[in-house]
């Protein structure tokens, strides 16, 4: 009998995501290479890094960012459907992801993302991979939707944050699943105090206030009312922007600690009734729900967490490598 051809879902997870690369390495350990990947989320931003065997560059990046690096990739802004662009980010991803056409790719892959007017999930398997994978990532609230089309795409963690389905309508026998949001609710809770304004979070002489209008011929009296509203925004901004990544201690939740928990809970739900539905052959589950939506700065923890979820089940990943 011919081996059975091995799909791949990546699943949703914010910072836990890193896990993925860890799952991707204990995968290759045991000899096991998919031979289709799907991703949703952050599952996407790692999957196309593998597809275009690229992962070790985008590892070794991610293993190396501090807070501050997080901080400067989060480009602000006071309008429009996301608290950030994305372009700080999807930049310093495409220094280590080349960009390709996902249709011409070797490594068979799919990314998921959600149409926001129709709530439909779209599945892409053709053209720009780093568009695909912006479109993938867009958490509602946090990044800014993309544009494709006649559409607006988010997250695709909203309508199936791991994606057996789709693996399977890529010709997959097998599914192995990662699931990183099997032990998260009730267990994210940031909990913070007050964080310092960081003035560095940027460029230079670059603010997210410079999205407002400039004064140029209401008089000085109207310059100075500009001038201090652009900087009393600037401050806010950057005490928010700051706080996402702060680990200090507080009974009451945030901006992010709402936004986290509410989205963790709707991704369990919906991965529950996904998989009741459509099971995996074999479950990977990553116990991360201690690393937060932003921690992006966790990329060792997050790795070496991946690796270990390999290991609980290498008794059943031995077995489907060796039929």
């Amino acid at each position: 009998m011919s081996k059975p051809r091995i799909g791949l879902a990546l699943g949703s997870g914010s910072a836990r995501g890193w896990s993925h690369i860890g799952v991707l390495r204990g995968l290759a350990a045991l000899g096991i290479k998919p031979d289709v990947i799907a991703g949703t989320s952050i599952g996407a931003l790692v999957g196309a890094a593998h597809s275009v065997d690229q992962l070790e560059e985008l590892e070794d990046w991610v293993s190396h960012l501090d807070r501050m690096d997080i901080l400067r990739l989060l480009d602000a802004r006071l309008s429009g459907g996301g608290f950030m662009r994305g372009d700080k980010l999807m930049k310093a991803i495409g220094n280590r992801v080349e960009d390709t056409r996902i249709e011409e790719m070797a490594q068979p892959f799919a990314a998921v993302a959600t149409d926001l007017n129709s709530g439909r999930e779209i599945w892409l398997r053709e053209g720009s991979l780093l568009e695909a994978v912006r479109a993938s990532i867009a958490l509602p609230g946090l990044f800014a939707p993309i544009r494709q089309g006649d559409r607006w795409l988010i997250d695709g963690g909203l309508v199936n944050p791991v994606p057996v389905s789709l693996c399977r309508a890529m010709g997959a026998d097998v599914v192995i699943a990662v699931n990183l949001n099997g032990d998260i609710i009730g267990r994210n809770f940031d909990r913070r105090g007050k964080a310092p304004a960081v003035s560095s979070s940027r460029d230079e002489g670059e603010s997210p206030a410079d999205d407002l209008p400039s004064s140029h011929h209401g008089g000085a009296l109207m310059g100075r009312v500009v001038g201090r509203l652009k900087t009393g925004l600037r401050v806010r901004l950057d005490h928010l922007i700051s706080s996402v990544a702060s680990r200090e201690e507080t009974d009451e939740p945030g901006l992010f600690d709402v936004m986290a928990g509410s989205i963790n809970v709707v991704q369990d739900r919906i991965t529950r009734s996904r998989m009741a539905g459509d099971p995996p052959d074999i479950m990977i589950t990553p116990r991360l729900a201690h690393i937060r939506l932003m921690e992006f700065d966790r990329a060792p923890e997050a790795i070496q967490g991946g690796l270990k979820a390999v290991e609980r089940v290498r008794d059943e990943l031995t077995m489907l490598n060796s039929g």
